[in-house]
């Protein structure tokens, strides 16, 4: 006996194993990444992505007028804010002398700023 399973309950599953599996790449990317600069990149993409899927499955899921706006408003907020934030706080670390990583070879802030780090 074969169960049906209807597509967009499978379109709503994959959805939330890929932003499962997004969310986890951000969250093992803030603990495993070197410096503050490549942490605050790999939690904003990652991250916004995967949060980006999980509400596109509950869109989906619920298939409601007032879910589907509240789903997609958030998602739309998520791609407005969250990089300008990662921008905000990488460059408030790095004015602030956060050390980098020794396998950081690249400064194209060096010298910008009357920052401390310059000297």
């Amino acid at each position: 006996m074969a169960v049906e399973i209807p597509w967009w309950e499978l379109l709503v599953a994959a959805c939330l194993l890929a932003g499962g599996f997004f969310l986890f790449v951000a969250g093992l990317g803030i603990l495993r990444l070197p410096d503050v600069l490549i942490r605050m990149h790999a939690s904003t993409k990652a991250g916004t992505l995967g949060v980006g899927l999980v509400f596109g499955a509950a869109a989906l899921y619920f298939r409601n007028t007032a879910e589907t706006a509240i789903a997609g408003l958030t998602i739309v907020f998520l791609l407005v804010t969250a990089p300008v934030a990662a921008h905000a706080i990488a460059r408030a670390a790095y004015r602030m002398n956060v050390r980098l990583s020794d396998r950081t070879h690249l400064d194209e802030w060096q010298g910008k700023y009357g920052n401390p780090r310059d000297s």
